[in-house]
C-alpha cells in the first residue's frame, strides 16, 4: 500500500478502534483486574522503520540480560534488518505483509494467534505514533503493555491500553527513549517518568560478525563491475543517494552527489566510489553514475544481497548517505559515515557509532516529528538546498585525506 493510504487508514480507522478497545479493556479491568507478572516472554513491535530495529538493539540486549526471551513483529520487507545482529532468534520473528488490506488483515489475525502460542506476557511498542501497533499491543494477550504515552502533551491519540506508559522525550536520542521503554517494563505499572540517567555508554551497538566467505563474494562482485579492483590497494567510498518513500524529502540532490563524487575521484586516485541501493533503485543510481562519468564510479544497486552489506561496509573506508537505513546498518561495523539531514534532526535519529551528521539547522528544521505523523507539506527542500557540495567535501576532507597506512595504524 502507498504510504499516504496507510496513514489515512491508521487515522480514520485507528482512532475509533483504539477508543473502542480502550473502553472494552477498561470494563474488563473493572471486573477482573489483570495479574501483573515479571517480564519473561517479551514482544517488541516496530513495523515500518528498518533503522529503528538497529537503534533499539542496545535496549533489546539490555532486556535480554534480565533473563527474558525476546520476540519481534515487523513488516515482512523490513525483517532483514534484524539479521544484522541476530539479537532476536529467527523463530521468534513474526512478519506482516502490508501489500493490501487483505494480507494486512490475514497476517494480523495470524499474529494474534502466534503471540498467544508464544505465551507473550509483555509487549513493548517502539512506534511513536502508529495506532495500528497500539491495537496489536492491546490485542496480543500480554498482561504488561509498554509504550510511549503523550502524558500531558496534546499528542496523537492512541487509546489508553498501556499498563506501563512511558513519556516520550523529544529532547533525547531515540535510542535513549527505547532504553527508557525497556526499563519501564520493569517499573511499577502506571509510572510515566523514568527518573534515571541513561548515558551514551548504555546505547552502544554491538559489532556484527564478518563472514570471510561473504567478504570474498563482495570483492568478486566489485571486480565484476570494476576489474581493476584489488582488495587492499584501493580505498572504497560508498554513496547512498536514496531514502524511502516514507519521507522522500530526505533526498539530497543528485547533481550535488555527482559533484562530490567527481571531486573525490579527481583528488584521490586510490578511491573507488560505489553507489549502493536496492534493485528497485538501479535506474536512479545509474543516472547518478552517468552524471559522474568515471570508470571508478560504479553502480551497485541490486548487486549485493542484504547479507553481504556487513562485509561490504567492513571492507569500505567511508560512506556518504542521505538520512536513511544504510548508515544505521553500517554502524554495526564501525564504518565512518557522513549523513545528510534535512527534515529530520540528528539529535534524535543520528546513527549510533562512527557517524558525522551534516545538517543546516534552518529555523523550520526539523519539520517532521511524532506529532505530525512524520509528514511535511514542504516540497522545496531548502534544508537540503542549504547544504552545498563544497561544505560536504570540507567536512569529509579529514577522512578522505587519511591514507591506507594511517588508517591501518
Amino acid at each position: 500500500m502507498k504510504v499516504d493510504t496507510m496513514r489515512n487508514i491508521d487515522h480514520y480507522a485507528g482512532v475509533p478502534l483504539c477508543f473502542l478497545l480502550s473502553m472494552v479493556q477498561s470494563v474488563i479491568r473493572w471486573f477482573t483486574p489483570a495479574k501483573r507478572t515479571a517480564p519473561k516472554n517479551v514482544l517488541f513491535v516496530e513495523l515500518s522503520e528498518m533503522g529503528s530495529a538497529i537503534l533499539a538493539d542496545p535496549a533489546m540486549r539490555w532486556l535480554k540480560q534480565q533473563n527474558t526471551e525476546l520476540h519481534f513483529v515487523i513488516f515482512k520487507d523490513n525483517a532483514v534488518s534484524l539479521s544484522l545482529l541476530n539479537t532476536i532468534p529467527k523463530d521468534n520473528i513474526f512478519t506482516i505483509r502490508p501489500d493490501n488490506l487483505v494480507t494486512l488483515a490475514l497476517d494480523t489475525l495470524k499474529f494474534l494467534a502466534w503471540s498467544r502460542q508464544k505465551g507473550i506476557d509483555t509487549v513493548i511498542d517502539l512506534e511513536l505514533f502508529s495506532r495500528f501497533t497500539a491495537l496489536l499491543s492491546g490485542l496480543c494477550g500480554a498482561s504488561n503493555r509498554v509504550g510511549f504515552h503523550r502524558t500531558h502533551d496534546e499528542g496523537l491519540y492512541r487509546g489508553n491500553m498501556l499498563t506501563h506508559p512511558v513519556m516520550y522525550n523529544s529532547h533525547r536520542h531515540i535510542s535513549q527513549n527505547f532504553m527508557a521503554l525497556v526499563r519501564g517494563a520493569l517499573a511499577k505499572p502506571g509510572t510515566h517518568y523514568q527518573k534515571a540517567l541513561i548515558s551514551d555508554d548504555e546505547v552502544v551497538l554491538a559489532r556484527a560478525e564478518i563472514n570471510p566467505e561473504l567478504t570474498q563474494s563482495v570483492f568478486d562482485k566489485i571486480q565484476s563491475r570494476y576489474p581493476q579492483f584489488v582488495p587492499g590497494q584501493q580505498r572504497i567510498m560508498l554513496v547512498n543517494p536514496n531514502a524511502s518513500d516514507l519521507l522522500p524529502q530526505r533526498r539530497w540532490f543528485k547533481d550535488r552527489f555527482a559533484q562530490v563524487i567527481r571531486q573525490v575521484l579527481s583528488d584521490y586516485p586510490d578511491m573507488l566510489v560505489i553507489i549502493t541501493g536496492s534493485k528497485a533503485e538501479f535506474d536512479g543510481a545509474e543516472v547518478l553514475s552517468n552524471q559522474v562519468d568515471n570508470p571508478r564510479c560504479i553502480n551497485s544497486a541490486g548487486l549485493f544481497e542484504f547479507k553481504e552489506l556487513v562485509p561490504l561496509y567492513a571492507a569500505s573506508d567511508l560512506m556518504l548517505s542521505n538520512d536513511s537505513g544504510p548508515p544505521h546498518f553500517a554502524s554495526v561495523t564501525g564504518l565512518k559515515t557522513f549523513v545528510i539531514f534535512g527534515p529530520e534532526t540528528p539529535s534524535l535519529y543520528s546513527a549510533l557509532g562512527n557517524c558525522t551528521p551534516i545538517y543546516a539547522g534552518l529555523a523550520c528544521s526539523p519539520c517532521v516529528s511524532a506529532a505530525n505523523h512524520r509528514k511535511t507539506s514542504c516540497v522545496e527542500n531548502e534544508c537540503l538546498n542549504a547544504i552545498t557540495a563544497e561544505q560536504v567535501l570540507a567536512i569529509m576532507q579529514p577522512a578522505l585525506s587519511l591514507s591506507q597506512f594511517a588508517k591501518a595504524s
